[in-house]
């Protein structure tokens, strides 16, 4: 007998008729000698629904009740499912986070896991009943609700899976496993059997939305062996794991976009040390994750510093660089929203050099302005202009993956 999690998205359980089949494939892993732990987003829309409804009454809810009001989307879909499973004749029992003690930090609409009291599934499970999660939200040690912000179920999953040291994470969405790129950008896109836990980190936090990347966090420092595969055809998915045989033989893995950032530029700023730690400490403790960051000095002895941020999270960001501009003596602060990042990502980067190379070479050649670069040992990023992302992903799609 295994420990199978199972997590369906907001399109798996869109409508009373595909609860009915998620049902199904509970059961079904039930009936072949399973113990099934499912976790639940809420139905397809809900969440955009109800923000929608906050901010009909101000533009700037508060980020505390906006978490009170979006986290009743998986409770709905986890009392439907349970009725669902019930209704075919095999117990079941729901629980949302406060029941079963999700605990996380206080971050409003983006908390991080922190632990999780497995009793309650344990006892539940030993009795022999399917047990159903609401996933997306937590609570604090005051016993706020919160979220974890878009992605959120996923994290959910695995850190379940983690916690109750689940054989494995099962993540049902509506495609059916990775690609090597966004099928509906590149008609070519190949979907992976395989793919190492490195390589899909660099994908999901560069754009690519099959997971969420702190699910897959979570799933390399507990080793939980994941697999994304389709609610709604049978086949084996992609199993997401340590490492893989032949792991160098394909040197770029995918490609990914993201066009939800921001860049901020920070110039006229008196070049000196403690600058760029003061800006990013400020960002750090409003929560904002900065992804990728470039500073330059001029003659003058000023410097200008740029670093892009999820759009989200632009609001936050100004109120802070206002703040700084006048504390640090900057001339300007300027954002630009027309942005996108293309990442090449693969594990084979490693044992293979002039790839760097290649993929300026390639943009040259069609004259995309590179704007930014960061690198890493398994990842190129490149900022460009967002009207030219899709084009720059099928250029370094067919240069390096189908060639």
């Amino acid at each position: 007998m295994a420990l199978i999690v199972q997590k369906f998205g907001g399109t798996s359980v869109g409508d009373v008729e595909r609860i009915k089949k998620v049902a199904e494939k509970a059961i079904k892993t039930k009936k072949e000698g399973n113990d099934v732990v499912v976790v639940v987003s809420a139905m397809s829309g809900a969440t955009d629904y109800l923000i929608n409804l906050g901010k009909q009454i101000t533009n700037s809810p508060s980020k505390r009740e906006m978490d009170m009001l979006v986290s009743t989307g998986e409770q709905v879909s986890i009392a439907l499912l349970s009725i669902a499973i019930h209704s075919m004749g095999i117990d079941a029992i729901s629980y949302n986070a406060m029941q079963i003690g999700i605990k996380t930090t206080s971050d409003y609409t983006k908390a991080k896991v922190l632990g999780i009291n497995t009793e309650k599934i344990f006892k539940s499970l030993k009795e022999g009943k399917i047990v159903v999660v609401a996933g997306f939200q937590g609570i604090d040690e005051e016993g706020n609700i919160t979220t974890l912000g878009r992605g959120g179920s996923d994290t959910t999953a695995v850190a379940l899976a983690a916690a109750l040291k689940a054989d494995r994470c099962d993540i049902y969405t509506d495609v059916d496993g990775v690609y090597t790129a966004d099928p509906r950008i590149v008609k070519n896109a190949k979907k992976l059997s395989c793919i190492t836990h490195d390589e899909m980190l660099e994908l999901a936090s560069m754009g690519a939305k099959v997971l969420h990347d702190r699910s897959v966090i979570f799933a390399m420092k507990y080793g939980v062996p994941l697999r994304v595969l389709s609610t709604f055809v049978e086949n084996e998915g992609t199993l997401i794991v340590k490492e893989y045989k032949n792991m160098e033989d394909l040197v770029v893995t995918g490609i990914a976009k993201k066009a939800d950032e921001t860049r901020v530029n920070i110039s006229g700023v008196p070049d000196k040390p403690g600058v760029a730690a003061e800006i990013f400490k400020r960002l750090g403790e409003a929560n904002i994750n900065v992804n990728m960051i470039v500073q330059s000095v001029g003659k003058d002895s000023k410097s200008q510093i740029s670093f892009t941020v999820l759009s989200t999270d632009v609001n936050d960001t100004k109120r802070i660089m206002d703040e700084l501009k006048e504390e640090l003596g900057a001339e300007e602060v300027s954002y630009d929203d027309d942005i996108a990042i293309v990442s090449v990502v693969g594990i084979g980067m490693k044992a293979h050099s002039g790839v760097a190379a290649a993929v300026f070479e390639e943009l040259a050649k069609a004259k995309i302005n590179i704007e930014m670069i960061s690198t890493s040992e398994i990842k190129i990023s490149v900022v460009i202009r967002k009207e030219r992302a899709d084009e720059t992903v099928r250029l370094l799609h067919k240069r390096f993956i189908e060639k």
